[in-house]
């Protein structure tokens, strides 16, 4: 084994009694991260650590081929344990590489936030990764006998909260940590850290009574929409995607010489591969005209390209005709002005998260990635999933 998700669950809970397994929108609370993780290609194995008899046949009773429940020691399983002495009596009597701690309070979590995380923590070569969420608040310094201070804005220019810049703070859902450093160190965070971006509502976590209707509502809005978005994945015969702010970041780049220079995502590439796997057509709608595009049309196998297309409707017409395919069975992805005309008749309109507000108002999916950060890449794995629903 490579990899390895942890998920410690104990038996006694102070603030909510029996709260790792109580229902929590149709499934046992811990039920929705240990799915998540079992979803996750990257993690070899789902360990959850437990001292409760109860809590293993409820786990047991899933039926995750990919999850073993372990038992935990008493010692690690008092109020007043660490999750570290849980994650190093596991680990020091078994031989992996990496584990990801995963609180089961964090019912929001996704696989596609797991292999993010991964994703990034290889990227960067870092020691250990914890999931973060972004924050725009107003923070002051408040003690006794002294005057309340301000600490990260000046009251006298107040910034609108979407000029505000986000500070960072720490969610609780994942952390992932070197087997041989854990041990070393005694601490799931240590050495070169890296961060992976969770969206700003996962923030919550089950530790309160008040915080279960909140996140049970979300929870079942979450379910809603994938099924509705799944019904209209499920008719999509075309991916038609926009260029710049799409497969790259918007980003204008030069040579020394003058030469025009994109930046394109290999993730994309694989995602336009699944999907003409799969018989859905592929196209490209673009305002631009350049070789760059040309090369990269053909080296991905684009079944269909438009260049120069400053009104896109024309072109989108077009393609429907060739492609012999309706609106509705068309997924776009797009992310400005010139997009939404397009979006408006698409059966499934997608934007990447950067988009600008006038296009994300007609968006089925906004992706978590960002132009040129796999957005296609996203869109291609959730229609395949809904396929295969």
């Amino acid at each position: 084994m490579k990899v390895v998700a942890f998920i410690p669950l104990r038996g006694g809970s102070k603030g909510i009694p029996g709260k790792n397994i109580r229902p929590l929108a149709g499934k046992p609370l811990c039920q929705w991260t240990i799915e998540a993780a079992s979803a996750c290609a990257a993690i070899d194995r789902v360990f959850v650590s437990t001292d409760s008899v109860v809590i293993r046949e409820t786990v047991e009773g899933m039926g995750l081929p990919k999850v073993e429940v372990v038992d935990r020691s008493p010692e690690t399983a008092t109020d007043t344990a660490t999750t570290e002495s849980a994650m190093i009596e596991f680990s020091e009597g078994r031989t992996f590489e990496e584990i990801i701690l995963i609180q089961a309070t964090s019912p929001l979590l996704t696989a596609h936030d797991l292999d993010e995380g991964i994703t990034e923590y290889r990227r960067v070569g870092a020691d250990s990764l914890l999931s973060v969420v972004p924050q725009k608040r107003f923070i002051w310094k408040v003690e006794p006998g002294l005057p309340a201070a301000p600490v990260n804005y000046d009251p006298l220019h107040r910034p609108r909260r979407q000029d505000f810049q986000a500070y960072h703070v720490e969610n609780g859902a994942f952390y992932i940590t070197k087997r041989e450093g854990l041990l070393v160190h005694g601490c799931r965070l240590f050495g070169k850290m890296a961060a992976h971006v969770m969206p700003e509502e996962t923030f919550i976590e089950l530790d309160e009574p008040a915080d279960w209707l909140a996140v049970e509502t979300m929870l079942k809005e979450r379910g809603a929409a994938s099924s509705d978005l799944f019904a209209k994945a499920r008719r999509i015969k075309l991916i038609v995607s926009d260029v710049d702010g799409v497969l790259t970041d918007s980003g204008m780049y030069y040579s020394e010489t003058g030469d025009e220079l994109k930046k394109f995502n290999t993730r994309d590439g694989k995602g336009f591969e699944l999907l003409r796997n799969e018989g859905i057509k592929t196209a490209i709608i673009t305002s631009e005209d350049t070789r760059i595009v040309e090369r990269r049309a053909a080296k991905l196998k684009i079944d269909f390209l438009y260049q120069g297309a400053r009104d896109k409707v024309p072109a989108f017409r077009d393609l429907l005709a060739k492609a012999g395919v309706t609106a509705d069975e068309v997924a776009y992805v797009g992310d400005d002005l010139a997009d939404v005309p397009i979006l408006e008749q698409a059966g499934l309109a997608v934007c990447p998260d950067d988009a600008v507000d006038a296009a994300l108002e007609f968006a089925d999916l906004r992706t978590r990635a960002r132009g040129g950060e796999g957005v296609v890449r996203e869109v291609a794995e959730m229609i395949l999933k809904a396929i295969s629903k």
